[in-house]
């Protein structure tokens, strides 16, 4: 049988039990490689937010055109649609190749630091993560839109249930939070189906559709209805040169449609090998399911005339369902369908930031533009920090926006197109340096990316300026300069931390080492210090008493010259205007102005277990550490004394019979009992 004692497990925290129970065990961390998605999952898990715009791209053109040109909306929403998938198709052919070129995660980020500077590269950095915050909050905002069109195309009680828009959409927030928060592999599992599920009704709706087009029994909304859009003149806007900012507006708006493109590009690592291939092919699949989805609800309100109401319910997307499936069971059926697969791609699309916004996060903490927090992985392996900062800022948006899907979309589509900006000028510049077979295609398709979504950003810009651009344009220049202000507040620690002394340099010798140790009572935490002090064999120790009380302090002395063992004498300096730093400052810089002497201070720190403790009981120890820390040649240790620990062995009778110095110990239990719990607040 073996004398060797198992070794002590230390007891689990409360508050880590509790992360246990929600989360699950902790996943190690060579289990990264194998928390990794193939296509089909990497579809559903990243390709969500962008599919699921279809819900509300083709609205928002609408909710343009329909006020200032009436059912001649109905018409020009077509080319307007098309537009946008030219621009589609270039910025998924760039994207293809960031994709091959750029496999960590990053996205245009990295393709920007590559090509032009870590600098520049926070214009990306910036835009990638305002558009992930936004587009949290739009995704729940418009899933629950969803929920409540169905409430209102069935009619009934449920048509009362506006008021519960924003805590159902903040609940769905939480929700999302945790579940990513629990990891990556969970997350693939559970978010894939919903993407499945809404392309398989949105396309059965469109089928259904197109037979019942050609067979003439398509009907036509309600343009009249109570609570849609009001209808304007097909003259008003057009007789007075109005036209192209209307056109413009309304391209503005199904921009929408194109947020999520470069989600995959942002997290090309959570693929499996070969990284490059498998994300070109799901981010082609996910272009042309979007083109499909977008032209097709395009198409649908073109002949049926599904028009946006003012409250944003029903929605679009639920009318041509509604109008395309019919009355009746069957009608009804189809109807939940659609809106139960709608509402649940919207959810899981806002899931896609919680996936993209901790690897960009993590990615730009590592260059030292973001804090370093943001780079570790927590107990199930996620980027814990960074899903919990998404979510609290969500979540503040969704409350100042009350979940208004129309406010929200005016601070949307910046965002993306300065980030699709950014990744056709750094491969621009990134295929001009390279002889290559097709670099000359390839410059041109990434050049034309670039002016493209450089002149969406500015038609957005300044046609949805006095909608809530103006916050975002305000918002870009602070985050660049806030991002870059913490990078050289980075390099300036390093610097200075790395500036280690050469041979030769003048560095200080210390002749004489002298520890002082802060008493401000004899209990267990001071004869924990005094025996510290001596193990560190300094030439003096010496027990250091500011008097703040002259009360206490005359029984603080009788009490140490009353206690056998203690034999590092006691030296009380007078404190009489209570500015405790300021004399212990005094002291040390007295002690040590000869320049030869160094002092080590050390101080008892009691810690308490209980709120009630740690609400009694306030610390000054990392205060005097800071006061001291810019004198040469002092250096401050804090030695923490568990006194709940302590007052859990005496009760269980573990006195430690026969240690040394058990004289001293019971002393300081006496002197700690008169006193309650041996300190005082002005020197812990």
């Amino acid at each position: 049988m073996s004398d060797t004692a198992a070794p002590i497990q230390p007891p689990d925290r409360p508050g880590y039990r509790l992360k246990r129970l929600l989360l699950g065990p902790p996943l190690v961390t060579e289990r990264i490689q194998r928390e990794k998605l193939g296509n089909p999952a990497a579809l559903g898990v990243l390709a969500s937010d962008c599919i699921s715009s279809t819900a509300y791209g083709s609205e928002e053109m609408l909710r343009v055109l329909v006020p200032v040109i009436g059912v001649a909306a109905f018409t020009l929403i077509l080319p307007v649609t098309g537009a946008i998938l030219l621009v589609l198709l270039l910025v998924t052919l760039c994207y293809s190749d960031v994709v091959m070129i750029y496999t960590r995660a990053g996205g245009s980020y990295v393709v920007a630091r590559e090509n032009f500077g870590p600098d520049i590269a926070q214009i990306a950095s910036v835009a990638l993560l305002v558009d992930y915050i936004v587009t949290v909050a739009v995704q729940v905002s418009a899933g629950t839109n969803a929920i409540i069109s169905f409430a209102h195309l069935i009619g009934g009680t449920w048509t009362g249930i506006d008021h519960l828009q924003l805590p159902i959409s903040a609940l769905v927030i939480l929700i999302l939070a945790y579940g990513n928060l629990r990891g990556l592999r969970e997350a693939g599992r559970v978010f894939m189906v919903p993407a499945y599920l809404f392309i398989f009704a949105v396309g059965l709706m469109l089928v259904v559709g197109v037979v019942r087009g050609l067979t003439g029994r398509l009907p036509h909304a309600d343009v009249h209805a109570a609570g849609a859009v009001p209808l304007g003149t097909a003259g008003s806007g057009w007789l007075y040169g109005a036209s192209l900012f209307i056109v413009l507006r309304s391209f503005a708006n199904g921009g929408s449609s194109l947020t999520g493109l470069e989600a995959i590009s942002n997290s090309v690592s959570v693929f499996r090998d070969p990284k490059g291939h498998n994300a070109r092919r799901t981010l082609i699949t996910m272009s042309c399911i979007l083109g499909t989805l977008v032209l097709g609800v395009s198409a649908l309100a073109h002949f049926t005339h599904a028009i946006p109401y003012r409250d944003g319910t029903p929605t679009v997307l639920a009318q041509e369902a509604h109008l395309v499936f019919g009355g009746g069971v069957v009608g009804a059926l189809g109807l939940a369908f659609v809106q139960l697969a709608t509402a649940l791609i919207l959810y899981t699309g806002a899931n896609t930031p919680f996936t993209g916004f901790p690897f960009l996060a993590s990615f730009v903490a590592e260059d030292r533009f973001l804090p370093r927090q943001l780079t570790r992985r927590g107990h199930r392996l996620s980027f814990s920090n960074g899903i919990i900062s998404l979510a609290v800022v969500a979540l503040a948006l969704l409350v100042v926006t009350e979940a208004n899907v129309d406010r929200l979309v005016a601070l949307y589509a910046i965002g993306v197109f300065t980030a699709f900006t950014m990744a056709g000028a750094g491969l621009t510049a990134y295929h001009l340096r390279r002889r290559e077979p097709g670099r000359i295609w390839k410059v041109a398709v990434n050049l034309t990316t670039a002016i493209v979504s450089a002149t969406v950003v500015l038609i957005f810009g300044i046609t949805k300026f006095t909608e809530g651009a103006w916050l975002v344009v305000v918002v870009f220049p602070l985050g660049v300069w806030a991002l870059i202000r913490i990078n050289r507040e980075y390099r300036a620690e390093a610097a200075a931390l790395e500036a280690v002394p050469r041979p030769g340099d003048d560095v200080p010798r210390w002749r004489r080492h002298v520890v002082f140790v802060m008493a401000d009572s004899i209990d267990l935490a001071t004869v924990k210090a005094l025996r510290y002090a001596h193990e560190l064999r300094p030439d003096e120790v010496r027990a250091v008493h500011f008097m703040v009380d002259e009360t206490h302090a005359r029984r603080l002395m009788a009490r140490w010259e009353a206690t056998a063992g203690v034999t590092v004498p006691l030296e009380v300096v007078e404190c009489p205007d209570r500015r405790l730093r300021h004399a212990v400052m005094e002291l040390a810089a007295r002690t040590t102005e000869d320049g030869h002497t160094a002092l080590t201070l050390l101080v008892p720190r009691r810690t308490y277990a209980s709120p009630l403790g740690k609400l009694l009981h306030r610390g000054t120890a990392e205060s005097l550490a800071k006061a001291l820390e810019r004198l040469p040649g002092v250096a401050v240790t804090i030695l923490p004394f568990a006194v709940s620990l302590a007052a859990r062995e005496r009760g269980a009778g573990e006195r430690g019979a026969g240690e040394r110095g058990a004289g001293e110990r019971g002393a300081g239990e006496r002197g700690a009992g008169e006193r309650g719990a041996g300190e005082r607040p002005e020197s812990e």
